[in-house]
């Protein structure tokens, strides 16, 4: 079992983690996933088909495939699993592309929206996609003619579902008057007691659950909490239900007896005084491929000889109820109910607090409010003339306008600011499952939680940054026996960290694990056809791994080797005009740093003077101004120029060259220096004068204009003319090269 630990997390590494509380942002990926894919597949010209079109459906395929295994939503892994089989041969030249292909993933596509609205909460039936299934492995072993003709017959398999296994017979519990069976829930041990206190709120919650009672006053005995519970429902589904609040293991179950403060031969006490433990819910036993995503043991897994389970017979005491028995068929112990049930669990106490708002809403809130903020500067500047002593009521009206107006955008901005913990705090459990299943030893440790992030940026870096972690536990941290050998520590560390740096922020992923091969990656390049000269540096070398279909694993699995990720976390970060940048020492470790801009709708600036034009310089990036002469202006290699900031030296930027800025005061010469800093680096740029600090609104120029070198937005100034907003990061790059 691998170690977890989260620094600054406030909770222990043991404690159980929550994950119906990314339920949502899920569906809706999903659901956008699909979308997306079946559009793909409609434009999808079979007869020539492109690498691009087809690498795009099996991102599809491959992203929902790997949030269903993570919730442990089983039926949707499998689908997609066998989905993403054959997209993989299809996008590998493998297959050629037919007709019967598209029909059958389109299916599928309708078959996953199904499945995941029933574990939405919908009540749908559960859907029987063996036949689906069979049609899907068909194709990909290459069996056209035959998939196309007639859908091909159930064959199970070990990824097949087959029939339910056997259940062992429960000791039979004492039941009330209405049918309810009475039960001793035992809760522990526990480190913290309290954490038990969720199932009584889980009771109020869900009416047709039953009913809870504490045994114990409310306080622990042994580091153990007693319920007594009256429900219909299983032992099976409660186990499920209460996995979301404490860990499974802690759970026993016994059929109510005397004891605990209750006289013997109670109305609904057993006739025995020493009731029997429950059997433990038989484990589902690990396969060798089970292709579930990121761990062993997820729910629905099938049993690892399902012909042998078939033969068993149920007993009959306890032949499940109709209901049960449709849900067993389709798919064993998929948590539809407890995901619903957990939704209600957790949107009921939210309700009262908290109220859902559109992103939409929220946008033309932000857009709104920087229309304020616009007629407010232009307020602002034509009331300086004004006489404050004959304008007073005036003046001191528009100072409270300028007050209240960052006041309200300040509070509307915070509303998208999210904290990067909510990121963080997926990857714990997903860690721990996936360095269990490659029996590894793995510590997370987490930096920066509270640094918050734009809402649209927290749902785009989500995808990329569990590529990373995952890269990192399977490529890079070495096994336990491996690191001894090396003088390591068995235990392996990766670190999540993230940070403001100027005006970006920086996540970091790093592990001290075996770090990059040159000599590999320039093999690997070599064999795929790429150019790969020895005289290639370091960095460019670290940049091959970015390459589509790029993966140094030797054999493919469902956790790596497919080449799928690192190219999809190049791809969306530069989405986002963000950079990523590796660092790596063989034998000791790698690092990858995501840059991403704070390009928010309203931030604050500095507008410097070149010529007759403004520019915006972000407020964060900027360290100190100051007036230079020009004979500390030192020329280096004729054409660069650098200027001496106390012990350091830095370039020298010119806005009027880079700009082309026409002037027509020709005896004046720009005097005034603004250091900037930007991904680590820090440039003087020469401008004519400093205007002031203001806020500004954010506006896009290439969703308007087109895309401008050196310029990451446009804003509009309290005159109504344009000012461009430059981007530090660029002229830092600039200076640089």
């Amino acid at each position: 079992m691998a170690e977890m630990t989260s620094e600054g997390a406030g909770s222990s590494a043991g404690a159980g983690i929550d994950l119906s509380q990314f339920y949502q942002v899920f569906f809706e990926e999903a659901g956008e996933n699909l979308q997306n894919m079946e559009q793909q597949l409609l434009e999808l010209d079979v007869s020539a088909a492109d690498d691009e079109a087809l690498n795009a459906i099996f991102r599809c395929a491959h992203s929902i495939k790997g949030g269903a295994a993570t919730f442990g939503f089983a039926d949707v892994a499998e689908l997609t699993h066998e989905m993403e089989t054959l997209l993989d041969k299809l996008r590998r030249h493998e297959l050629a592309p037919h007709a019967s292909m598209v029909d059958v993933l389109l299916a599928a596509g309708d078959a996953l929206r199904e499945q995941l609205g029933r574990h939405q909460g919908s009540g749908a039936d559960p859907v029987d996609t063996r036949e689906l299934l069979a049609r899907v492995r068909a194709l990909a072993s290459g069996e056209v003619a035959a998939a196309a003709a007639a859908p091909a017959p159930v064959v199970v398999t070990a990824v097949q579902p087959s029939a339910p296994a056997p259940v062992e017979a429960e000791p039979m519990a004492p039941t009330t008057a209405d049918g309810k069976r009475v039960l001793d829930l035992r809760i522990g041990p526990l480190t913290q007691p309290e954490q038990a206190d969720n199932l009584l709120d889980l009771f109020k919650e869900i009416t047709d659950l039953g009913t809870i009672e504490p045994l114990d006053m409310g306080q622990a005995i042994d580091g153990m909490r007693r319920f007594k519970v009256e429900t219909r429902s299983s032992d099976a589904d409660l186990i499920d239900l209460f996995g979301f609040h404490v860990a499974r293991e802690q759970v026993q179950i016994l059929p109510f007896g005397p004891g605990y403060g209750f006289y013997p031969g109670n109305p609904g006490a057993p006739a025995d005084t020493s009731p029997a433990p429950l059997p433990p819910v038989a484990a589902v036993a690990p396969q060798a491929d089970p292709g579930y995503g990121f761990f062993d043991n997820a729910p629905g897994a099938p049993a690892a000889n399902p012909a042998q389970q078939a033969a068993a017979p149920v007993p009959p005491a306890v032949q499940p109820k109709e209901d049960d028995a449709r849900r067993l068929e389709a798919a064993p112990a998929t948590p539809a109910r407890p995901a619903a049930r957990s939704e209600k669990a957790h949107g009921g106490g939210l309700d009262s607090t908290t109220i859902r708002v559109s992103v939409e809403k929220v946008d033309q809130l932000i857009n709104l409010v920087g229309e304020l903020v616009i007629t407010q500067a232009m307020l602002a500047q034509n009331s300086r003339d004004l006489d404050p002593v004959v304008y007073q009521q005036l003046v001191a009206g528009l100072n409270d306008l300028d007050r209240n107006t960052r006041d309200l955008q300040e509070a509307v901005m915070s509303i998208r600011m999210i904290p990067m913990s909510t990121v963080f705090s997926r990857f714990p459990r997903m860690l721990r499952d996936l360095a269990s299943k490659l029996g590894k030893k793995v510590e997370l440790v987490t930096q920066g939680e509270a640094t918050e992030l734009d809402k649209g940026l927290i749902e785009k870096i989500t995808d990329p940054l569990t590529h990373l972690v995952r890269n990192s536990c399977d490529h890079g941290v070495e096994m336990p026996a491996e690191r001894l050998a090396k003088g390591k520590p068995e235990l392996g560390t990766i670190t999540l960290s993230a940070s403001h740096q100027g005006g970006s922020i920086v996540i970091e992923v790093r592990d001290d694990g075996k770090g990059l091969s040159r000599d590999k990656l320039l093999k690997k390049a070599r064999e795929r056809g790429l150019d790969a000269p020895d005289s290639m540096s370091d960095q460019e070398v670290w940049g091959l791994i970015f390459a589509p279909g790029f993966s140094t694993a030797e054999q493919v699995t469902d956790v790596s080797g497919r080449g799928v990720g690192m190219d999809v976390v190049k791809k969306n970060i530069t989405a986002l005009n963000g950079t990523v940048e590796i660092d790596s020492a063989e034998g000791y470790g790698m690092s990858v740093k995501v840059r991403l801009p704070l390009t928010l709708a309203i931030m604050d600036g500095m507008s410097v003077g070149v010529g007759e034009e403004v520019y915006i310089l972000p407020l964060a990036s900027v360290v100190e101004s100051f007036q230079v002469e020009d004979q500390t202006i030192k020329t280096i290699g004729g054409t660069g120029r650098v200027v001496q900031v106390r012990e350091e030296y830095m370039p020298v930027i010119e806005l009027e060259r880079v700009f082309d800025v026409p002037r027509f005061d020709f005896e004046r010469v720009s005097s005034i220096m603004v250091v900037v800093e930007a991904e680590g680096g820090r440039v003087a740029l020469l401008v004519d004068e400093l205007l002031g600090q203001q806020q500004v609104v954010v506006k896009n120029l290439e969703a308007n204009y087109r895309k401008v070198t050196d310029v990451s937005g446009a804003t509009i100034m309290g005159d109504g003319r344009v000012a461009l907003i430059l981007d530090v990061g660029s002229l830092v790059r600039r200076s640089r090269h």
